[in-house]
């Protein structure tokens, strides 16, 4: 069984949320450029979080 974390689903959902916006800026709405931004943003600061709580996890199953 495949375990997500909170910052996982965070993660899949603003990645959604990129995805949506990036699509109506492309169609030539501007306003969505500026919510895909920051989901951009958005996506470093969980992805931050997710590589530091697996190398976290990493260095303890080392430990053990």
């Amino acid at each position: 069984m495949m375990y997500m974390s909170n910052t996982s689903e965070q993660l899949k959902t603003v990645v959604e949320t990129f995805s949506t916006e990036a699509e109506k800026f492309w169609g030539g709405n501007n306003a969505a450029g500026t919510r895909a931004r920051k989901a951009l943003q958005e996506i470093i600061k969980y992805s931050r979080e997710e590589r530091k709580r697996i190398q976290e996890e990493k260095n303890n199953r080392k430990s053990k």
